[in-house]
């Protein structure tokens, strides 16, 4: 995040509403991407099916598949992002970029495994046709590489190039779709494939330009396990965020507002659509962290802490951390001030919107989606604190947050669908939010007041040898290749190589 921001302040430094307009759209795209793609691709997939005359059934169908598969894709994806992050930075920072690719490779490789098997056992028991469960196989595992190459795209700079990728790909995806209208052969096959072509072509060009820009591979595929031991709470700090953000969807799938598409294909649209809308709201706030708060809170941040390293003086140092702290709490402030307007225009006209659309929603719809308004817009101010945790390195401070929102989140959810009324769904994940912001608020006020005792007396004087089952797993990786290698070209290269 500290190069996006670096390369965020020379553009919002240049004059004129277009370079304002183009930082805020790159700003966008990288942190939102994910996000963007898949409400881009659930609408516009809707609007082809129905404008090809494909039956109601048959868009459902689309649609809940496509859903399914954005779901397995993030929950595998999630687990292990944040430590990839974290490998990633430490890797640049000890300019070892030959490095990065092969966690790449690993990565992929351990994240299709622990996604794509138990999504395919769901499929083969889904009660739909075989090609839908081959497409739907074949989507998903697309997805979890696309995302995965989006967390090391973060290191990148080629800002337009990732903005043409996302541009073209999904064009060249909708403009196939509108050929299938013209010819006649809209179906839920079809449009599937369309999509994932689409998906395939941003793939293939994210994965040209992570090979541009690190062109050199050496090392393991399997070397930044090492940093699920060192770093654990971040594992579980991806994890717990999706299960707070997404649960209560795929919950409400066993609640009264269900609806059965096709075998074990449920969708809730009385729920879903506000929640998807509901949704949009937090985007504002997202790209307001990266392109305010990073733009401006890095500098000091840095500042700070290079005191530390360059021999600054106490004076200096109190003064330093007093302005960053500052700028800290400024940022933060606007931040959840815009997230709060934003949250109330949306309830205000957002309800407007949705009872004079032609979605067929409902007074409980309409409540629903108030609720899931402010629940997000919590999330989306709590998660701006619980990122600043992270830039302190209070990984643990920032797991009992995401912890926390996952298990009220889930829990009240839950008791709402057994014992609550239906005019207040909506409320179970707006109740986990309220515990998310409480507990990041309380940490980072705590945390950053006592910020030089975290620094300097929390480290260890003599390293620990490294303990854990992955530690164990890469010990036994490292001595299989210095094996081979010695086999291969002798001691002396191996060591030459290994330095």
């Amino acid at each position: 995040m500290a190069g996006i921001g670096f390369s965020l302040r020379r553009l919002f430094h240049k004059k004129g509403v277009f370079a304002l307009c183009r930082a805020y759209g790159y700003a966008g795209i990288i942190c939102c991407g994910p996000m963007i793609l898949g409400v881009i691709l659930l609408v516009g997939m809707a609007f082809v099916a129905r404008l090809g005359g494909m039956g109601g059934h048959d868009r459902e169908l689309l649609n809940v598949m496509l859903t399914y598969c954005l779901l397995a894709a993030l929950t595998a994806t999630s687990w292990l992002n944040m430590v990839v992050t974290r490998y990633i930075s430490d890797m640049l920072y000890m300019d070892r970029p030959q490095k990065i690719m092969p966690s790449f490779y690993g990565s992929c490789f351990i994240l299709l495994l622990l996604g794509g098997i138990p999504y395919a056992i769901f499929l083969a028991f889904s009660g739909v046709a075989f090609i839908y469960q081959a497409l739907c196989f074949w989507f998903a595992m697309t997805l979890i590489i696309v995302w995965t190459e989006m967390v090391y795209l973060t290191a990148l700079k080629e800002y337009k190039g990732i903005i043409l990728a996302f541009t073209i790909s999904l064009m060249c995806g909708f403009l196939l779709a509108l050929i299938f209208v013209v010819l006649g052969v809209v179906s839920v096959a079809s449009l599937m494939l369309c999509v994932i072509l689409a998906y395939g072509m941003l793939m293939v060009w994210y994965y040209k330009l992570l090979v541009r820009y690190f062109p050199k591979s050496s090392g393991s595929r399997f070397a930044f396990l090492r940093w699920l031991d060192r770093y654990r709470a971040l594992a579980f700090n991806g994890g717990f965020v999706n299960i707070g953000l997404f649960a209560h969807l795929v919950i409400m799938y066993f609640g009264p507002l269900r609806v059965q598409v096709e075998g074990l294909f449920y969708g809730a649209p009385l729920h879903d659509v506000p929640a998807l809308m509901a949704f949009f709201s937090i985007l504002i706030t997202t790209v307001n962290f990266v392109t305010s708060v990073e733009v401006r809170f890095y500098p000091r941040y840095r500042d700070y802490y290079s005191l530390f390293n360059d021999h600054g003086s106490i004076q200096d140092i109190r003064q330093a951390e007093e302005e960053m702290l500052l700028v800290l709490e400024q940022e933060l402030t606007v931040n959840a001030q815009k997230q709060l307007i934003t949250s109330i225009l949306f309830i205000v006209f957002g309800r407007i919107i949705l009872a004079h659309s032609a979605l067929g929603l409902n007074d409980l719809s309409l409540g629903i989606f108030m609720f899931l308004c402010v629940g997000y817009g919590l999330y989306a101010v709590s998660n701006s604190n619980m990122l600043i945790l992270l830039y302190y390195e209070d990984y643990w401070g920032a797991f009992w947050g995401t912890a926390a929102f996952a298990a009220v989140s889930v829990a009240a959810t839950v008791w709402q669908i057994c014992f609550g009324s239906t005019k207040y769904f909506g409320v179970g994940f707006t109740l986990g939010a309220l515990a998310f912001y409480v507990i990041v608020w309380f940490r980072l006020e705590w945390y950053t007041r006592h910020l030089p005792y975290f620094l300097l007396c929390r480290q260890e004087l003599v390293a620990n040898d490294e303990k854990g089952l992955f530690a164990a797993l890469c010990n036994y990786l490292d001595r299989r290749d210095r094996k081979r290698f010695e086999k291969e070209y002798g001691y002396e290269e191996f060591e030459e190589e290994k330095t």
